[in-house]
């Protein structure tokens, strides 16, 4: 039995009618192309690290920062992401429902498949056990590849990456 569609009142069907939709049809520009930045590339020895301190899914912060990562070792930097506190979970293999590696809705493994990405490219993954810790993640339960981390090595992976002369991104998610 197929639903049928709402039956509407005068009143809705007179508003819903007031503006024609869709107004564009899909592919229509409504934002210039200008890139007003040089699309630089990694000069020899270069170095980009990122620091992530945001919970999967509960925003785009975590998502965004690996696609910029991404695209920083796709410029050919030495690339590192380091998870800590509740970003640890971001680095977690066991996403999914109703079982490991199903998506619930569109997107679940986004951030766990771009990390795959990441990792087979070159770039490195740390994540802080006691971020782990903090939520009950257990860390033989991490994406392949993902290096589990002491707790005192998030200040000291910010100073490594610091003398190396890296691009630091830093984000942090309330």
């Amino acid at each position: 039995m197929s639903a049928s569609p709402a039956e509407l009142s005068d009143v809705e069907r007179k508003s819903l009618d007031e503006i024609p939709h869709p107004s564009l049809a899909d592919g229509s520009s409504i934002y210039g192309s200008t890139k007003v930045f040089p699309d630089y590339q990694a000069e020899d020895g270069e170095t980009y690290f990122t620091l992530v301190h945001g919970i999967a899914h509960e925003s785009s912060v975590s998502f965004v920062a690996v696609l910029q990562a991404t695209r920083a070792l796709r410029k050919g930097f030495e690339t590192a992401i380091y998870f800590y506190g509740p970003g640890s979970l971001n680095c977690l293999a066991t996403r999914g429902f109703p079982t490991v590696g199903n998506s619930a809705f569109p997107g679940e493994h986004n951030i766990n498949n771009q990390l795959k990405t990441f990792i087979a490219e070159g770039g490195k993954v740390y994540c802080c056990r006691f971020g782990l810790s903090l939520h009950g993640a257990r860390e033989e339960d991490l994406i392949e590849g993902v290096i589990p981390t002491h707790p005192l090595d998030v200040q000291d992976a910010l100073i490594h990456y610091a003398r190396k002369g890296a691009v630091i991104n830093s984000t942090y998610q309330l």
